[in-house]
C-alpha cells in the first residue's frame, strides 16, 4: 500500500497530541463519579470517527454508557470490516505508586522504548490501540485507498464487563452484518517479534461474603469462641488450590481441553526468557500448576485467583475486633470448552459447601465470558499475516493470550463472524497496573500494519 509510512511521518505530531487529548480525560466506567467524563470521551471519539472519513457516525444509547457507531459504505459488493474498541479504562488505584498523574499523559524514553512511550491510563487498554485504527482509517480514505467496507463499534463498558453491548449486538444485527471483525485490545511477543492472538480464556468472576455474629466483637472476650469470619474466609480460599496448585473444586476441568505435545511444541517455540520474565517483576521464582510452563500457565490453562478481600479494621493504628463479615472478589480464567455459566455455578455450590457452621455464605456472580479460539486457516488470519509480513519484514507468530475479551464469543454466536486479534502491546505495558504505557514505535507500527490487513483481505475474498 502506498505512502502510508510517508503519511504517518508527515501526521505523527498530530496523531501523537490528538491521543494525548484523549488519554486526558478519565473515562472510568468502574466508577460512576466519572460519568461525564465517559460521556465526554464518547463525544471526542464521534468526532475524531466523523474526520477520519466515515460517512455516519452515530451515539447510540444503552442502559449503561453508549456505544459510538460508525461506518462508511463505498461498496455493498465489497467485504465489510468490523472494527471494534473501547473508550473506557481501568480505575488507576494504587495512585501512590503512578510516577506521573494517570490523566497527565507524559512522553518517557525506557529502555524499551527509546524512542519514547506514551505513560497514562488506558495509553495500551484501550484508547491507544482502538485509535490507531481512527487514524489508519483516516489514511485510507484521505489518499482514496479504503479497499472495502468499514463499520466501527466503539464501547464504553468493556471494563465493567460489556453487558449491554451484548444486548446492543443481539438487536443490531443488521447494522453490524460483517465479512470479518478487526480488534486491537491484545498484544505482540515482542517489539521485533509480531504475533496474532488465536485464542482467548473466557472468565467467571465473583464476590464472595462470609458473615458470623450479628455485629463487630470485642476480640478479648469474644475470641475463640465464635467464628471469625476473616480467619474462615482466609482458610475457605487456601483450600481451593491443592499442593500441587491444582484447583480443587469438583467438575472444574471436566471440559478442559487439553492440548497436544504438538501444540505444546509450537507454543514453546515463542521467544521467551524466564529470567527475565522473574526480573521484570521482580521475583525470586515462578509460581503455578505443576507441569506446566509458565507461558502454558498463563494461556492454556484455567485460573483461579483472588482480586481483594477485606473486612474488620484496616484503618491507622489498632482496634482489636472480630470482624461480622469478611469478603473477596474472585475471577476464574477459563480456556475453551469450559462454560462460564457452569464455572460460577460449580463454584457457588463447592464454597458453599466448605463453609464451617458458625458463618453463612453468599456467592453473588459479576459477569463472565467464554473463551475464543480463531483458525489460522482463515482469510483473515492469513490476511493478518501478511500484512504483519510487510510492516515487520518477519511472519507473526500465532499465540494464545492468557487474557479476556468476553464479547468475542459473542460477536461468532450472534454475527456469525470470526475474529481478527491484531494487537500491538507488549506484555510490559503494565495494562490495569500503576504507570501504564504503549511506545510510541508500536503506537505508530499499528497504524502502519492495520491499512494492510484491509488491502489484503479484501483481495483474498474475491
Amino acid at each position: 500500500m502506498e505512502n502510508i509510512t510517508t503519511y504517518v511521518k508527515e501526521h505523527k505530531d498530530r496523531f501523537l497530541n490528538e491521543l494525548i487529548d484523549l488519554l486526558k480525560i478519565p473515562s472510568i466506567s468502574a466508577d460512576s463519579a466519572y460519568k461525564k467524563d465517559v460521556l465526554q470521551t464518547a463525544e471526542v471519539v464521534k468526532k475524531r470517527l466523523e474526520e477520519a472519513g466515515c460517512d455516519h457516525v452515530e451515539i447510540c444509547e444503552t442502559d449503561g454508557y453508549p456505544i459510538v457507531y460508525g461506518e462508511k459504505i463505498i461498496d455493498k459488493n465489497l467485504p465489510t470490516i468490523l472494527v471494534y474498541g473501547h473508550y473506557d479504562v481501568q480505575p488507576p488505584d494504587p495512585l501512590n505508586l503512578w510516577n506521573s498523574p494517570p490523566f497527565e499523559p507524559v512522553i518517557k524514553n525506557t529502555d524499551l522504548h527509546p524512542e519514547g512511550a506514551i505513560f497514562a491510563r488506558g495509553a495500551c487498554d484501550d484508547k491507544g490501540q482502538m485509535y490507531m485504527h481512527v487514524k489508519a482509517m483516516e489514511f485510507m480514505t484521505k489518499t482514496n485507498q479504503l479497499p472495502c467496507n468499514v463499520k466501527f463499534m466503539i464501547e464504553g463498558e468493556e471494563e465493567v464487563g460489556s453487558s449491554n453491548l451484548a444486548v446492543f449486538v443481539k438487536n443490531n444485527q443488521e447494522k453490524l452484518k460483517n465479512d470479518v471483525i478487526l480488534i486491537s485490545d491484545t498484544g505482540m511477543i515482542a517489539k521485533d517479534v509480531p504475533s496474532i492472538t488465536t485464542g482467548l480464556r473466557g472468565l467467571s468472576y465473583v464476590e464472595v461474603e462470609v458473615t458470623g455474629p450479628n455485629r463487630d466483637l470485642h476480640s478479648g472476650l469474644y475470641g475463640g469462641a465464635v467464628a471469625n469470619p476473616i480467619n474462615v474466609l482466609t482458610k475457605m480460599i487456601a483450600s481451593l488450590h491443592d499442593e500441587n496448585n491444582h484447583i480443587t473444586i469438583p467438575g472444574f476441568y471436566d471440559k478442559v481441553e487439553e492440548l497436544s505435545k504438538e501444540e505444546r511444541a509450537e507454543m514453546a517455540k515463542a521467544p521467551f526468557s524466564l529470567e527475565a520474565y522473574k526480573k521484570s517483576l521482580d521475583i525470586e521464582a515462578v509460581y503455578g500448576e505443576a507441569g506446566y510452563s509458565t507461558n502454558e500457565r498463563n494461556s492454556i490453562r484455567p485460573t483461579l485467583d483472588v482480586n481483594g478481600i477485606w473486612g474488620g479494621y484496616t484503618g491507622e493504628g489498632a482496634k482489636t475486633v472480630i470482624a461480622s463479615k469478611a469478603f473477596a472478589k474472585i475471577s476464574m480464567r477459563l480456556v475453551p470448552h469450559q462454560k462460564w455459566e457452569e464455572i460460577t455455578q460449580l463454584f457457588k455450590t463447592h464454597f458453599e459447601s466448605i463453609a464451617p457452621k458458625g458463618v453463612t455464605v453468599l456467592v453473588k456472580p459479576h459477569h463472565g465470558g467464554q473463551g475464543y479460539v480463531t483458525p489460522i486457516d482463515s482469510i483473515g488470519y492469513q490476511a493478518a499475516s501478511k500484512a504483519y509480513f510487510d510492516s515487520f519484514g518477519k511472519t507473526p507468530i500465532p499465540q494464545r493470550s492468557g487474557g479476556s475479551i468476553p464479547i468475542v464469543s459473542l460477536f461468532e454466536q450472534e454475527l456469525k463472524s470470526k475474529t481478527i486479534l491484531m494487537g500491538f502491546g507488549l506484555d510490559s505495558d503494565a495494562i490495569h497496573s500503576p504507570n501504564e504505557h504503549f511506545g510510541l514505535f508500536n503506537y505508530f507500527k499499528g497504524i502502519e500494519t492495520i491499512p494492510l490487513f484491509y488491502k489484503y483481505f479484501t483481495e483474498l475474498s474475491k
